[in-house]
């Protein structure tokens, strides 16, 4: 039997849906079903109806439990995707009924938030002051996939590092420049031009394996002919690591530029002339291909591209 449109709209249930989410959760039918309050029979007859509807088995039944295969797994994701904008939906309903005017969830790399999404935030709330706004700074790997299950509007990163780049609309909106900073009394020369290896020995403040800044970092230190230091304090926050170079005179670290100078302007950073050999990266708005953008997101989206555009 070949799925349609028509055959998912005609005998699809929410219920079916909520159950696949439960049986991810669980890995169990009968505690997905309990935390569902159905019996394990209308459990396991709603995902039978599911599995013929689909024509394909959608879990493998092992020791630890019943693990979605690749067809589950695509299932599971749409069906996550479809519950968060059903949510949504309900809290755009329930805030425009108030009076609060709706909601936007925006996600946003570290090297963007200050010169491109805070100014383009602060236009919004003005034309739109009972908006409500969300904000996340995370890698772009990890915010796709909120975008994937519709926890994000849209995104301001890298839609080149999924698997599948082809799943997202992508308009490149500016670079991502590093900086080498250290605290504002931080000990290091004062001089026109610094080395990586000017700076061996003071410790360093890094990101974890998963961030790009990471990656990079690891790259710099082997082209200089370093290794990478083993004494690192290692912490996914900007905050934490403003914080700790603000308060030590031993450590020094990577922030994107725009970062960087923002903290350096109020005399809590000091930008290194530290030149780095790896080109910048490029950022840009991230939407999920076929989506319907709502108006608060379609208008921010409108004047982040026009920050960007010529004078």
């Amino acid at each position: 039997m070949k799925t349609t449109l028509n055959v998912l709209l005609s005998r699809l249930r929410m219920r079916q849906l909520q159950l696949l989410i439960a049986l991810d959760d669980h890995r169990s039918l009968h505690k997905a079903a309990s935390a569902l309050a159905m019996t394990q029979s209308a459990a396991s007859k709603a995902l039978r109806e599911l599995e013929s509807m689909l024509d394909a088995p959608l879990f493998e039944r092992s020791k630890s439990g019943m693990i979605p295969n690749q067809f589950g797994h695509c299932v599971i994701r749409y069906a996550r995707v479809v519950t968060t904008d059903l949510g949504a939906l309900c809290d755009d309903v329930a805030q425009i009924r108030s009076g609060r005017g709706g909601r936007l969830a925006i996600g946003a790399i570290m090297g963007a938030i200050s010169d491109i999404v805070v100014p383009a935030v602060k236009a919004l709330q003005a034309s739109q002051p009972n908006l409500s706004i969300e904000i996340t700074e995370d890698t772009s790997t990890r915010m796709l996939a909120q975008l994937d299950e519709g926890q994000l509007d849209l995104v301001i990163g890298r839609s080149a590092v999924s698997h599948d780049p082809s799943k997202y609309r992508y308009r490149s909106i500016g670079e991502e420049p590093l900086s080498v900073v250290v605290g504002s009394a931080h000990p290091a020369p004062q001089k026109n031009n610094i080395a990586l290896r000017d700076l061996a020995a003071y410790r360093w403040v890094t990101y974890p394996a998963h961030m790009p800044l990471r990656a990079l970092l690891e790259r710099e230190m082997e082209l200089a002919g370093l290794d990478m230091p083993v004494n690192t304090i290692s912490t996914a926050s900007t905050f934490v690591t403003v914080a700790l170079l603000h308060r030590s005179t031993d450590l020094v670290s990577l922030l994107p530029t725009d970062i960087a100078r923002l903290f350096a302007r109020h005399d809590m950073l000091r930008i290194l002339p530290v030149k780095l050999k790896s080109h910048s990266q490029t950022f840009g708005i991230v939407t999920r291909r076929g989506s319907v953008q709502s108006p608060a997101a379609a208008q921010f989206i409108r004047l982040l591209e026009a920050q960007m555009s010529p004078a």
